[in-house]
């Protein structure tokens, strides 16, 4: 077992917050592995981004933007930061963070604890000029919990850091911030993204980037149809599909009863399944990043198949380690030659 393997099995004897912790304590100290240069199949494009590969790192590990560059020197192609918001916040009471071990999966009541945008931004303007094929950062808003204008944090955020981020993710899904996802209804998202994109329009040219919608897994009957409409009408680049969930199949960890959103690899159907209704919804006019559930490239590969640009994860790592992105990335490799696809791009939407 490689060094990191086993300081990840150690991680887990402690408290999973505390072992979070650690984790962020030992990559600013420099411990994290370094990656070999990508293969050149991997190489693709989201919505104008030039990723060295497709598979990114979700947002929720890096939370408040202090490792971003450590983790893309593990290898990932690119790495979401946040979800932070205006104000810092304690987020909801201890304990908060489950793993589910028999399940390779994590229930999380998290609040959005973080410690605010200008912390945040401080960090990020440390990186250098933006570009767009290189050391790829995103930024994850979202609204303080006793917000009085939500709408107006999501405004905030973004007038905050641009110029900083590569690109925005609007998260408007996640179930740990009572009320948030009724952003997701049609009038209240037709609101919030016509406000980001009139705030948007007022901003320096040079500091635009894609902005993409995160949303839930748990939606009903329409609700895909009439997301992909409004973000396309309001001029968004993509969705990230999806976030945590609500719902529970069959687990069979002592932690399954805890309330908060299910990530890992119970999710992998259930986010692959949205994945398609936003592909079929949208035909091309959005660009798809697939999240939940993914361990493997087998599940990296079917969310490429089922529509998906690029995946993101951070599950999985909780179980496995920094080492996953680079096996990751391999068997993708390895699966997209054996399919006779010289791309990723060339297999995106192919199921």
């Amino acid at each position: 077992m490689s060094l990191h393997g086993l300081a990840t099995r150690a991680l887990h004897g402690l408290d999973p917050e505390d072992a979070h912790s650690w984790a962020i304590r030992g990559l600013k100290l420099g411990l994290g592995p370094v990656a070999r240069a990508d293969d050149p199949i991997l190489a693709t494009d989201l919505a104008g981004l030039k990723l060295p590969n497709p598979v990114g790192l979700a947002p929720g590990f890096d939370k408040n933007a202090e490792v971003f560059a450590p983790m893309l020197r593990a290898g990932f192609g690119f790495v979401e930061c946040g979800t932070v918001t205006p104000l810092p916040q304690a987020g909801n009471p201890r304990p908060r963070l489950f793993r589910l071990s028999e399940d390779q999966a994590v229930i999380n009541r998290m609040g959005f604890n973080n410690q605010g945008l200008e912390a945040f931004a401080a960090r990020l303007a440390r990186r250098g000029p933006l570009t767009t094929g290189k050391d790829l950062v995103g930024a994850n808003i979202g609204a303080n919990k006793d917000s009085e204008d939500r709408i107006g944090d999501y405004v905030t955020g973004l007038r905050r850091l641009w110029g900083l981020a590569s690109y925005f993710t609007i998260n408007i899904s996640s179930p740990n911030t009572p009320g948030l996802r009724a952003l997701q209804t049609r009038a209240a998202l037709e609101e919030l993204l016509s406000r980001l994109s009139e705030a948007a329009r007022a901003l320096p040219a040079e500091g635009r980037v894609p902005m993409f919608l995160k949303v839930a897994p748990d939606l009903e009957t329409g609700e895909v149809e009439a997301i992909v409409e409004t973000c396309v009408a309001q001029g968004l680049s993509g969705v990230m599909v999806s976030n945590t969930t609500l719902s529970r199949p069959p687990l069979r960890s002592p932690h399954r009863e805890e309330t908060g959103g299910l990530s890992g690899a119970p999710l992998m159907a259930l986010s692959t399944r949205v994945l398609k209704d936003f592909a079929t919804a949208s035909a091309g006019r959005l660009a798809l990043v697939g999240v939940g559930g993914i361990g493997s490239g087998a599940d990296a590969y079917a969310k490429i198949r089922a529509g998906a640009s690029a995946v993101q994860f951070y599950s999985a790592l909780v179980f496995e380690g920094p080492g996953l992105v680079t096996r990751i990335k391999r068997d993708l490799a390895a699966r997209l030659r054996a399919d006779g696809f010289g791309s990723v791009a060339a297999a995106v939407g192919v199921s």
